[in-house]
Order: C-alpha cells, then sequence, then structure tokens
C-alpha cells in the first residue's frame, strides 16, 4: 500500500513510518519544513510540505494514496477550540476524497475519564462534546462513515512511552518534579492510566491498515492500568526527590502543565481493555511496560 501519514515526523509518526516501511509499504509523510522533509526522506519515505491548515494539499495527497492515517494533532491546550476544528476539517477533508472507495482513513484519539470500577472497551461509545475541550476525532469519523468511507479510530492511552520521549504526559511530570522538587500524587494515587510502548502502538496502526476497519475501533493499550502513584514513585526515585500526596484543591496548583488541564490528567481515573483489539488483529504488547521503561537512567535524560 502507499500510505499517506499526517504527523508523521512526531513520536508516533516517526515510528510508524519505519514500521509501514520495515513492512513493504510506501509512505507519504506530511511535513511543514524542508528539514522535516530532509529526516522523512532518510526514513525512506516520501514528503509533502504544508500542514492541516492546507485542505487542498491533503486531499490531493490522500487521492494518491491507497489510505490515510492521520496522527497529527498539537497539544497547545490554550489554542485546543481552533486546533479541534482544524482537526474535524482535517477528517472531513479526507472523507470528501474517499467516499464510496474502499480505501480506509484512520483517525487519531484518546481516553477520558471513568469512576473506579469502570474500564473503557472498544465499544464504549464516544464521548458527548466537552465545550471546553471540543476535539471530536470519533464523532467525525463516524459521520464521514456514514458518507461510505472506511472509517474507524485508534485510541491511544495518555502515555505512549519510549526512550526519547520528549512531550508527553511522563516527560511533562519529570520536569515538574524537577521544578518543584517532589514528584506528587493526588489522594491515594490509585486512579489508573492506560500505558503503550510507541512500538507496540504503531503495530496496531499497520495491522488496522493491512487487515481493514471493519473490526474498529481499536485500542493500542498493554497495560490496562498504571496506578499514579507508581509512576510518581519511580520519577521520584530517579531524580532523588521526595514522593507525597497531595489534596484535589492542591493538584490545579501543582500539575500547572497542559494550560491547566494537567491536574484532571494526573488525577484521572481511565482504564482501558484491548481485548477486542488483540483478537481481531492478532495484536500482543512485545515491549516493555510503562513502569520498566521509566525505571531505566535513560529516560531522564
Amino acid at each position: 500500500m502507499q500510505v499517506f501519514v499526517t504527523g508523521a515526523n512526531g513520536w508516533i509518526g516517526s515510528a510508524l513510518v519505519k514500521e509501514l516501511i520495515e513492512a513493504g509499504h510506501q509512505v507519504v509523510g506530511l511535513v511543514r519544513s524542508e528539514q522535516k522533509a530532509h529526516d522523512l526522506r532518510a526514513a525512506g519515505a516520501k514528503p509533502v510540505l504544508g500542514s492541516l491548515s492546507d485542505l487542498e494539499v491533503l486531499k490531493h495527497s490522500a487521492s494518491q494514496a491507497d489510505g490515510v492515517v492521520h496522527l497529527a494533532f498539537s497539544l497547545d491546550m490554550s489554542k485546543i477550540l481552533e486546533l479541534s476544528e482544524q482537526d474535524r476539517q482535517t477528517i472531513k477533508a479526507f472523507g470528501d476524497v474517499y467516499t464510496g472507495s474502499d480505501r480506509p482513513v484512520i483517525v487519531t484519539s484518546g481516553f477520558g475519564f471513568l469512576p473506579p470500577g469502570e474500564v473503557f472497551t472498544e465499544e464504549t461509545p464516544p464521548p458527548p462534546v466537552n465545550p471546553a475541550f471540543p476535539h471530536t476525532p470519533e464523532q467525525t469519523a463516524t459521520a464521514i462513515a456514514a458518507r461510505g468511507v472506511r472509517a474507524t479510530w485508534v485510541r491511544l492511552p495518555r502515555t505512549v512511552h519510549g526512550v526519547g520521549e520528549q512531550h508527553g504526559f511522563v516527560p511533562e511530570l519529570i520536569r515538574l518534579a524537577r521544578e518543584k522538587k517532589v514528584s506528587a500524587y493526588v489522594g491515594e494515587g490509585q486512579n489508573l492510566w492506560p500505558a503503550v510502548h510507541r512500538l507496540d502502538a504503531v503495530r496496531v496502526f499497520r495491522l488496522a491498515l493491512e487487515h481493514g476497519t471493519q473490526d474498529g475501533p481499536f485500542h493500542a493499550v498493554a497495560e490496562e492500568g498504571v496506578p499514579f502513584r507508581q509512576i510518581a514513585e519511580v520519577i521520584g526515585n530517579h531524580l532523588g526527590v521526595p514522593t507525597r500526596s497531595i489534596s484535589p484543591d492542591e493538584a490545579a496548583g501543582h500539575f500547572s502543565f497542559f494550560s491547566g488541564f494537567g491536574a484532571m490528567f494526573a488525577a484521572g481515573n481511565g482504564p482501558a481493555s484491548s481485548d477486542k483489539t488483540r483478537a481481531s488483529l492478532g495484536w500482543e504488547p512485545r515491549e516493555i511496560g510503562l513502569i520498566s521503561d521509566i525505571d531505566r537512567p535513560e529516560y531522564y535524560g
């Protein structure tokens, strides 16, 4: 297949490009600079210069491909309204090109929060639109699927880990612990974070392309739920700072990253199953788990 990938130079995208090429596919990747284009060529893929605001570039690139994987999305929470609308228009543009064809569009989503005792499954419906966080890739993919597009989504955990990670939640927690000289968790710290190594995650995208989208959506989840306290303790041990509990009232001031959304994620509970994904795609995680991964000195630069 020839696959058009947005976010091709990102943390997940760069690993997906390598995974697809090693599996015999051709990759065309959206990049925003000549330097990024150079990096993509070096990886064996063909770059296309542009951004998610260049809808005609997106449509043309999709029209030349056998399928699309849409990964690009900024974590600039101060622009979440603008970025969410841009994402909606991007997915809609791919739908405009692929309506009535058998070419797949795979978009990227994530997990919200659940009360204790509940678990996200592949059958969990898309969440209601939150005006404060109106990112709706699942709803938009559902809308283009209703028009005859083979669209689905892969849900990623809030931590897609691996040595070299720079911009996810775990690097932010490490930075914060260094800055504040304490590695904190909220309450008892028993809220659960699903996790996956990025090399395991990209195999889900590849298998979904190869096997077809009809069994989607898919969960790229290796570990159903890691207690947040364990994450905080490993970080504290490596940095030589104390690990301690803070109250929900203190959390908003402490977890100040992601434009004030940090406390919501640090305290949020959201375990997720991938049983259906494993059965339908024959996928099994191969890589190291989250706690073992962040227990390595290399994770701390």
